[in-house]
């Protein structure tokens, strides 16, 4: 089956000698959902800006983000227009407090959607009710702040399916709600995302969030793929030390509380070889020497490791 969308090589720089992503490659399927999980600082929000070509002033991307065919890295906005929606993480700073919320969605559909007006606040009222916001009428003459944050990211989800896009990319969109909100609007995401056949790219850091949303799953560290593979076969029997550290801090598994040593390196002085080796509990001398590859293990699993778990392998 053709990828839907297949990012090859990326790799994104900021002036001064920052390098944020290097070589990233991840691959989404039609209908798929793909999550993309690390600690804050490893690239995971910066990928995501490199594909919709908001990254800022003084960062350079390079490799290919073929999307539908076609390499929208060059000029997004002019190829991958009303076709890629996007959920941001903040519903409370992504929303204009001074204008209208309908009319705010209303200017992205004149921008990026076909037909009049009158159509687009159809389609508008029908995508309210879709993701359950209560009484669209009204809703539409609200401003943001007459809104829960909940209620926010059900005007965000219908907004980035307004312009009937067959991608959603969302950035950690239920950071800033509480765990009832969080599960009531990943349930929305996951119907919505089944019931039009669209694929998500899912930025988290909570692994209890992919295994109830995602398919698949891309662990990246310091701006590379550590590994990736069905969420299933991760969460069961995850191979690359990172991985395996990161699960045992999640509140679910951890016997108590747990860490990582250390922390992400900074963008302007990552260490040599594996990223991860003056982290890494089975790091050895050569792997501050060598890049490890990303290499297939199994059917669909990638791992860049010198020592991976050897009964996974």
């Amino acid at each position: 089956m053709t990828a839907l969308l297949d990012i090859e090589g990326l790799r994104v720089d900021m002036r001064g000698g920052a390098q944020i992503l290097d070589g990233v490659s991840i691959t989404v399927a039609p209908g798929q959902i793909m999550g993309v999980v690390g600690e804050s600082g490893c690239g995971k929000s910066t990928l995501l800006r490199a594909m919709l070509g908001i990254l800022p002033r003084g960062a350079t991307a390079r490799g290919r983000v073929m999307f539908e065919g076609r390499d929208i890295l060059p000029d997004q906005a002019a190829q991958a227009r009303g076709r890629i929606g996007f959920v941001p993480q903040d519903p409370y700073l992504s929303l204009n407090p001074t204008f209208r919320a309908g009319d705010q969605i209303f200017e992205i559909m004149r921008r990026h959607a076909t037909g009049t007006r009158a159509d687009h606040r159809a389609k508008l009222l029908d995508l309210l009710r879709a993701v359950q916001l209560p009484d669209p009428e009204a809703a539409l003459r609200k401003y943001p702040h007459e809104f829960s944050g909940g209620q926010r990211q059900r005007l965000l989800i219908a907004a980035a399916l307004s312009c009937d896009p067959s991608l959603v990319v969302a950035d950690e969109p239920t950071t800033a709600l509480d765990v009832t909100t969080q599960r009531e609007i990943l349930g929305l995401l996951r119907e919505i995302a089944r019931a039009r056949g669209l694929s998500m790219l899912f930025v988290t850091h909570d692994f209890g969030v992919l295994a109830s949303l995602c398919d698949a799953v891309t662990v990246l560290y310091a701006g590379r793929v550590a590994e990736a593979g069905p969420t299933r076969a991760i969460l069961d029997a995850p191979t690359h030390p990172y991985t395996r550290l990161l699960l045992a801090c999640h509140p679910d598994r951890a016997v108590e509380l747990a860490g990582i040593p250390g922390t992400v390196p900074p963008a302007t002085a990552q260490p040599s070889g594996c990223r991860f080796h003056p982290r890494c509990p089975q790091a050895e001398a050569h792997c501050a020497d060598a890049v490890p590859p990303l290499l297939a293990i199994t059917e669909g699993r990638s791992l860049a490791c010198a020592h991976p778990e050897p009964a996974l392998v």
